[in-house]
């Protein structure tokens, strides 16, 4: 695909949104890096409903740990993977009030640099990079299973790996896109270019796809 293509395909994307957002309920950067981690393997919606209920009792380091990692699974129980989730953000609060005290924790300050946030529990690449991009405004890109799907797909910026799609993205994605191209890649593959039938008839860049087995 040429970079004339690219440049087309996200032109429309941002006259679709042109300020696209998560889906992930927060108020703070802390709030959203939790939201993040707990949305591993789960829905946005899903972890929404726990966070809506979580967050007027617990929001902030401080108060998970003193929530204790038994009392932080009743809020999240409804989450995949629910138990391990919960001793990842019980650590990840604790190491943020052992090695962070100079961040306004309480307000929700959280480290704002790629190895400091996957130095902590449960927080991978992809996880750090969605708190970059969003909570940051850092032009990174967070390589989920919706955003490999439509980068290969389309042709946007195929790889074999995660980390391959992402290097490609950065490099091939016009720099004026960058900042809000992990939004529109995220919501096209969950809305539009999803993975079992993709609804190409109604899909806003079908013509310039390059994928060869459109549907109707």
């Amino acid at each position: 695909m040429n970079k004339a293509k690219r440049t087309d395909i996200f032109s429309r994307l941002r006259a679709a949104n042109p300020n696209p957002e998560t889906e992930l309920n927060y108020s703070t950067p802390f709030e959203l890096l939790v939201a993040v981690v707990l949305s591993a393997q789960a829905t946005d919606k899903g972890v929404n409903k726990a966070t809506d209920k979580l967050y007027p009792v617990a929001n902030t380091p401080q108060s998970i740990v003193e929530l204790g990692v038994d009392g932080l699974k009743d809020y999240i129980k409804t989450i995949g993977l629910f138990n391990s989730k919960a001793d990842n953000v019980h650590k990840l609060c604790q190491l943020l009030l052992e090695q962070h005290s100079d961040l306004n924790l309480e307000a929700g300050e959280i480290p704002n640099d790629r190895a400091a946030l996957e130095a902590l529990p449960g927080v991978g690449r992809k996880t750090a990079n969605v708190v970059l991009n969003t909570a940051f405004g850092q032009p990174t890109m967070a390589v989920d299973t919706h955003i490999f799907r439509v980068a290969n797909r389309t042709r946007i910026a195929p790889g074999k790996n995660v980390v391959e799609v992402e290097q490609r993205l950065l490099r091939l994605i016009p720099a004026e896109f960058l900042m809000d191209a992990h939004h529109w890649l995220i919501l096209h593959g969950r809305y539009t270019c999803t993975a079992r039938k993709p609804r190409c008839g109604a899909c806003i860049i079908e013509d310039l796809c390059e994928f060869k087995d459109k549907t109707e």
